[in-house]
């Protein structure tokens, strides 16, 4: 076992891409992006990614292991990720119609 395994600061360069967007976006755009992800992953994001509380507080309160809480929150960052590509593809697609 690594001595990064369990290191919830440890992201691969991807994820580091997705967590750069997300950050960079208004609240109130997050917040509405949030709205549309599946309800499983809600309260997760908004714990961490809206209000910026700790991995460890957040999954105290929901009740979940600290990994499924990095799970949820890299899943929440790779949708509206994906969301947020599609929606310029589109917008690129319309303009130039």
């Amino acid at each position: 076992m690594r001595a990064d395994d369990f290191d919830l600061d440890v992201v691969d360069a991807e994820d580091a891409q997705r967590e750069q967007l997300v950050t960079s976006l208004d609240p109130a755009a997050l917040e509405a992006l949030i709205a549309d992800l599946p309800h499983d992953l809600q309260a997760a994001a908004t714990g961490v990614l809206v209000q910026g509380r700790t991995y460890s507080d957040v999954s105290q309160e929901l009740g979940i292991r600290q990994p499924e809480l990095v799970r949820a929150v890299h899943r929440s960052r790779a949708l509206i990720t994906r969301h947020l590509e599609r929606d310029s593809e589109g917008g690129s697609k319309g303009n130039s119609a």
